[in-house]
């Protein structure tokens, strides 16, 4: 599993929350002031190899090198094996974007989230989020044609409707009781599952739905505890979830970088 989903699996993807933000600012919507704490939440997020700097720097620090961007040259990638729409060419950005599942493209810089555990003096543990500002290759970028919202939409309905019927006829909530309770906040949106100013009703709540729905999705990837299913039960149950984790991220890419109303 990619650092990014490993980690307190249910977490919204941090470059969601980073590309919706800062487009947003880029477009005039939202205050400076306002973005390094809705991107970080209530985790620490520091950056490293930031333009200009030596040495790690807060979100606060390093989003002012981004301060020249036009919002649509601000886009999210949710690459992942076999699927690597959205990457620029070979290079050390889409390695570490595709290790992560994630990544932010920012002009001619990419971002990549990693998800970093400490140990505390007394035992505890605790996690930081960096950022790794990586290079984008010079040469020019294949164009993707990325889906609408409403195209998006539509497909996530679909793979939906058709992963809980094979899941359902799976038993699947045997297996991780847990997931009951988490698919019941498919109806309950948190402040985490919600865009800034500028994006219309439908890519809200596509963002919304498939947000909490990746995190979903997170959890029903791991193996339940104790072994409680064998290894052809989880095969059936990953060919079941594939389509629909394909759907939401694609979901999700479509959501943050859809047109803003300025």
């Amino acid at each position: 599993m990619s650092p990014a989903a490993g980690a307190t699996t249910l977490v919204t993807r941090r470059s969601t929350r980073f590309v919706a933000w800062v487009r947003a600012w880029r477009a005039g919507l939202v205050p400076f002031d306002e973005i390094a704490d809705e991107i970080a939440g209530e985790e620490e997020h520091l950056v490293a190899d930031a333009p200009g700097a030596w040495m790690d720097v807060s979100l606060t620090q390093a989003l002012p090198a981004l301060s020249r961007l036009h919002p649509d040259e601000i886009r999210l990638v949710l690459p992942a094996p076999g699927d690597p729409r959205g990457l620029p060419g070979p290079g050390p950005f889409a390695g570490a974007a595709l290790l992560a599942g994630e990544g932010v493209i920012a002009g001619e810089l990419g971002l990549v989230p990693e998800v970093r555990t400490h140990t505390s003096g007394s035992g505890d543990e605790f996690e930081t989020v960096l950022w790794r500002v990586l290079p984008l290759p010079a040469e020019p970028r294949p164009a993707h044609l990325e889906p609408t919202t409403a195209e998006s939409e539509s497909d996530l309905s679909v793979a939906l409707a058709e992963a809980t019927a094979q899941l359902t006829r799976l038993d699947v909530a045997q297996w991780r009781p847990e997931l009951a309770g988490a698919l019941a906040a498919l109806r309950k949106p948190d402040a985490g599952t919600d865009l800034p100013p500028g994006f219309d009703p439908r890519a809200r709540r596509l963002y919304a739905r498939a947000a909490v729905l990746d995190r979903v999705l997170a959890l029903a990837g791991h193996t339940a505890p104790g072994g409680a299913i064998n290894n052809h039960e989880a095969q059936q149950r990953d060919a079941a979830l594939r389509p629909l984790t394909a759907a939401c991220r694609r979901a999700l890419v479509a959501a943050c970088n859809a047109p803003l109303a300025t």
